[in-house]
């Protein structure tokens, strides 16, 4: 029975094959086609040729830029028999400043610049101060040779956001240091808790 099969297999791949080599060497039966004429042109012939008037070209916007020390004002062109024209530029008097009033002292400027007062400042230095306590208490807990390097870069960032923290805490500046301070206790809260 397989055997009819696999004859019937063949015989069917080869006459598809004969069919598709006879296909392409057939040719159509009947007159080739006809391609139609083009059209007529329409050719005007008259003597007038149209010409456009010529456009201006568009305005260059203002610019509102300062007058720089390389561009030159534009000057009316000058006759070349007459020689240049120079003014001497004027001097323009000193502006005054303001003095202060002969009965009172001038302040000295302020070192630093302070967002809180006094009273608020010490108050929140001994939070940041807390908060580092806390976080070097935090990093002190975890053994670093029993951390991976991921986990080991992150102890390393506390241990430098714990030293930048105190550095910013002596130059008075307290908003960074907090937030640093911050960032610090997170990491080592996060490492203590593993």
């Amino acid at each position: 029975m397989t055997k009819y099969v696999s004859l019937f297999v063949l015989a069917a791949l080869l006459a598809s094959g004969c069919a598709s080599a006879q296909a392409a060497r057939t040719t159509p039966d009947g007159p080739p086609l006809d391609v139609p004429a083009p059209p007529p042109r329409d050719v005007e012939e008259g003597g007038t040729e149209v010409t456009l008037p010529p456009v201006p070209l568009p305005q260059e916007p203002a610019r509102n830029t300062p007058p720089s020390s390389r561009v030159r004002p534009a000057t009316p062109p000058q006759n070349r028999s007459e020689p240049p024209k120079t003014e001497p530029p004027k001097a323009e008097p000193p502006a005054e400043t303001p003095k202060p009033p002969a009965n009172e002292e001038p302040k000295p400027p302020a070192s630093t610049l302070q967002t809180k007062p006094p009273s608020e400042e010490s108050e929140v230095e001994r939070t940041i101060r807390l908060t580092l306590t806390r976080a070097s208490s935090d990093l002190n807990r975890v053994d670093y040779r029993m951390l991976n390097a991921d986990a080991r870069a992150q102890y390393d960032s506390a241990k430098v956001f714990i030293r930048q923290a105190e550095d910013y805490v002596r130059q008075k500046n307290l908003m960074i240091a907090k937030t640093v301070a911050d960032k610090a206790a997170l990491i080592a809260a996060q490492l203590a808790g593993r």
